[in-house]
């Protein structure tokens, strides 16, 4: 895996290669240079290799990745997104492509098979030309925090409600959309927990929208207690190819309120467990989240609900077991009838 030093994508490549190695799987896991990661992996009791998966200059990743496979002698190869693919060798393993986007196809040219997180993304790879018994849906897990201790953010008053979104302050998050929305909601707190390139622009708006004193943005957080702690979570994204997030706000058992954008929209079954509003919609946004916080009956139903889909389809269990039968099925000599 070679991607940035923050990102669900990334993150979740982390959480994945610790619980596969604690299951008893025989890992070896090789990353970009980062020290936050090395650590994290260290600490999870992996022991990573670190090579340096440069630009098109950089002509000695990829012999010497060949050669640290080689060694480990793997049945299978995951290459995890584009940059990995580039550099990733074919050779007596079986090379797959994990994609958590609509990225560019040809970096997986070497792969046999594709890995997508959401069935969305496998139709589509397979609307590009792949053989569709070479593609696999495989899901993200998230943790499991729906006994972490509530931690209510000492800026928000306790007898206001609370409305919390986690992300990188970006365009394609659209928290400009949520900030225009809690406008529309009166008397609510907003927490928008993440850093980003958007900031300067966000609190902008909230001064326009004359919500700064109900708006907080205090850069990145640890999520698990705030998530417990908010009356509502919300994912306001206009493109989100999978939506880590929601998937964390059903595991925590909080109600959900989510843009209509790629990801929640395969999660969420809209009045079951969650509800989704249009994509750039913050009066239907706002109105999904005043439809929540006024219901305290529909509140607790949608995030039990949302909890019992977290515990079917995106706990650790089922998606560890996901995954060895993935591996199982494309190990080469493979029996037929894996």
């Amino acid at each position: 895996m070679a991607g940035a030093a923050a990102g669900g994508a990334e993150l979740f490549f982390e959480r994945l290669c610790i619980a596969q190695a604690k299951s008893g799987l025989d890992i070896l896991s090789v990353i970009r240079r980062d020290a936050g990661r090395l650590r994290r992996l260290t600490e999870g009791g992996i022991t990573p290799r670190e090579l340096r998966f440069g630009g098109q200059a950089d002509l000695l990743t990829r012999p010497r990745l060949n050669s640290t496979l080689r060694r480990f002698d793997p049945a299978v190869v995951v290459a995890w997104m584009n940059r990995a693919a580039r550099f990733a060798p074919t050779g007596p393993w079986t090379l797959a492509g994990r994609l958590g986007g609509f990225y560019d196809l040809s970096y997986y040219r070497r792969c046999t098979h594709l890995i997508g997180n959401t069935h969305g993304l496998v139709a589509w790879m397979v609307r590009q030309g792949w053989p569709k018994d070479q593609v696999h849906y495989v899901p993200n897990f998230a943790n499991d925090i729906g006994h972490v201790t509530p931690k209510r953010p000492p800026e928000i008053p306790d007898d206001v409600p609370f409305v919390l979104a986690l992300g990188r302050l970006h365009t394609n998050k659209a928290f400009d959309v949520l900030i225009r929305a809690i406008s529309r909601v009166p008397g609510v707190h907003l927490m928008i927990a993440g850093e980003g390139p958007e900031r300067e622009t966000l609190e902008t708006l909230a001064r326009t929208e004359r919500v700064t004193d109900r708006v907080h943005m205090p850069g990145w957080a640890e999520p698990s207690g705030l998530i417990r702690a908010c009356d509502l979570f919300v994912c306001p994204s206009r493109h989100e190819p999978l939506g880590n997030v929601v998937i964390e706000g059903f595991s925590a058992v909080r109600p959900v309120v989510a843009a209509a954008s790629q990801g929640p929209r395969e999660l969420i079954v809209h009045g079951r467990n969650g509800l989704l509003a249009p994509v750039d919609d913050d009066k239907m946004l706002a109105a999904a989240m005043q439809a929540v916080l006024a219901d305290h009956a529909l509140a607790h139903r949608l995030a039990v609900a949302g909890r019992a889909t977290y515990e079917r389809e995106f706990a650790p269990k089922p998606v560890l077991a996901a995954w060895a039968d993935f591996l199982r099925h494309v190990a080469p000599n493979a029996p037929e009838s894996a």
